[in-house]
């Protein structure tokens, strides 16, 4: 993952094509299921839970595509994130972050 301002990340991964997600989802037309790219957004963001308030799927992820995720801040607790691979948005969507516990 690569910082390229407080406001913003990029993160980069591949699709492995031995994941063991792919077998099951779907027989005979591997894609990468949408909640393992939800993950990676979480990941990326550094965030442990969030609150999707939107998300769409525009295109499959496929055994060894290497996905770019941007991550914008929107507000103070709101992110907006885009997903491309093959040049094409493959998920698009915003979240709130759920605020730290305060310290007991």
């Amino acid at each position: 993952m690569k910082p390229a301002s407080t406001d913003r990340i990029v993160a980069r991964f591949v699709v492995p094509a031995d994941h063991p997600a792919l077998p099951g989802h779907f027989p005979g037309r591997p894609i990468l299921p949408g909640v393992l790219l939800l993950d990676a957004v979480l990941r990326a963001a550094g965030l442990a839970r969030a609150r999707l308030l939107r998300v769409k799927f525009t295109a499959p992820v496929l055994p060894g595509d290497a996905v770019e995720l941007i991550i914008e801040q929107r507000a103070p607790l709101r992110l907006a994130f885009t997903g491309c691979c093959r040049g094409i948005v493959v998920i698009a969507g915003e979240l709130t972050c759920t605020p730290p516990d305060p310290p007991p």
